[in-house]
């Protein structure tokens, strides 16, 4: 992967160190570096371990029906849609580990509490409801941060080698998380399958704390605005911003038919295919293996043949191959190998998506306007993933699985043919220039020099 474009790099100074002290060119030889990706490891493990844990909780130990699975679900992500513009706005002016550990820590504690209900006799579904509405808003907390730290702890021609290394990492635990929580809530119990979800956002905050390098928080010249004139700031870039106001779009089209497709897949492959937890989550790890592989092809591809090429197709694969899964037919042996395969091409692609778009938004957005763009984007993305949601459980329930899964996969394929119709198809093999801001009092967006 080249690297940036010379004016991306001179204005990525304040990106590195706010001590004075370089970032080593080897990003595995910094301390600091380590301590965030090992924390992001460990934080995505309890993530993507409770995402599997309590719906499973939901199904298979209080018997949930398709519509209360949909609420469920709707529920831990309608934090999204409530939250990320005033977390953006937030996170662009603290310490992004502040919010990164005490996030994490808040998580542990609300699946601990979990724990506590089901040895206290007392787990239910409006426990479950509350537990995913903290977790999920503590996530958003997080996902900003995460998305704002390696823009202040690394350099702009960095970006791309940084978020390979964390989206591999991500790809780990894409592995672990399902297949560690199906595990967990199959064998054992439900106290235990939430408490193991608790110790990995623990380990997270012990490890995010390490991180000892000043980190510079971008400073606003005169009185600091309100922040509803922060929230629009931010609104106003993406949205004047064709690459990323259709990263946006396509965001939004992929969750929100993703969404309803997750909720309908959960209810087919228990019920339609009489796969048991562990056979879930083994199916669902599948994309970890495919994410690592997507990873260590994202800091090569998009050098060689441009960004926007290869997102277009990547997404045209990635997400096509789940229109598959309505086919299968039989038994384990053979359905469960048949989405192995699925879901370790939808990881590989749709990792290669995820980094290459998180890396050209980040070289896009000034450093000042990193948290409020990244939350911007979540909004607009996973904003209707808890529509999405309902309505998989609506259709779940109307249709048959078979044809509630078929519809809902078929939407996510609006996602690349958005992106092949906008400016991002267009981009090339370098990362484009940092845009500037415009004034709140100035006029028109000036255009970005894609």
């Amino acid at each position: 992967m080249p690297s940036a474009s010379s004016s991306s790099s001179s204005s990525s100074s304040s990106s590195a160190s706010g001590s004075g002290r370089p970032v080593p060119s080897g990003l595995w030889r910094d301390a600091d570096f380590r301590s965030l990706w090992a924390g992001q490891t460990a934080s995505q493990l309890g993530e993507h371990a409770s995402l599997v844990i309590l719906p499973l909780i939901a199904v298979l130990t209080l018997e949930a029906d398709a519509g209360r699975l949909g609420v469920l679900r709707a529920v831990g992500q309608t934090p999204v849609l409530l939250f990320s513009l005033l977390v953006g706005a937030w996170v662009d002016r603290w310490r992004t580990r502040t919010v990164m550990a005490l996030s994490d820590l808040g998580r542990a504690l609300a699946l601990g509490s979990v724990a506590a209900a089901g040895l206290l006799g007392v787990l239910g579904l409006p426990v479950l409801l509350v537990v995913a509405f903290a977790v999920g808003t503590l996530s958003v907390f997080f996902d900003v941060a995460y998305q704002t730290s390696l823009v202040r702890l690394v350099k702009r021609d960095q970006l791309v080698r940084g978020n390979s290394a964390l989206e591999g990492s991500r790809s780990a635990a894409q592995t672990g998380g399902p297949a560690l929580g199906g595990l967990l809530v199959s064998l054992l119990s439900a106290p235990v399958a939430a408490a193991s979800g608790a110790l990995f956002f623990a380990l997270s905050f012990l490890s995010i704390r390490r991180i000892r390098r000043h980190e510079p928080v971008p400073r606003h010249p005169g009185r600091s605005p309100r922040v509803r004139l922060r929230i629009h700031e931010g609104l106003r870039f993406v949205v004047g911003h064709p690459v990323l106001r259709t990263v946006g779009l396509a965001s939004a089209a992929f969750q929100f038919s993703f969404a309803a497709m997750t909720t309908v897949q959960l209810l087919f492959l228990t019920r339609e295919l009489h796969l048991s937890g562990t056979a879930v989550g083994l199916a669902l790890a599948a994309t970890g293996p495919g994410a690592l592989l997507g990873s260590l092809l994202a800091a090569r591809l998009p050098g060689r043949f441009g960004h926007g090429a290869v997102l277009v197709s990547a997404a045209v694969l990635g997400y096509g191959v789940l229109l598959c899964v309505p086919a299968l037919h039989g038994p384990a042996a053979v359905t469960v190998p048949a989405l192995l395969a699925v879901n370790f091409v939808f990881g590989a692609f749709g990792q290669l998506v995820n980094v290459t778009v998180m890396a050209v938004r980040q070289a896009i957005t000034p450093d000042g306007m990193q948290g409020r763009v990244a939350a911007t984007i979540n909004f607009a993305g996973m904003g209707p993933a808890p529509v999405g949601s309902l309505l998989g459980g609506c259709l779940a329930q109307e249709w048959t699985l078979r044809t509630a899964l078929l519809v809902t996969a078929a939407g996510m394929m609006l996602s690349p043919v958005l992106m092949a119709l906008s400016p991002l198809a267009r981009l090339g093999r370098a990362l484009p220039a940092p845009q500037d801001v415009p004034s709140r009092t100035g006029g028109g967006m000036p255009m970005p020099r894609t």
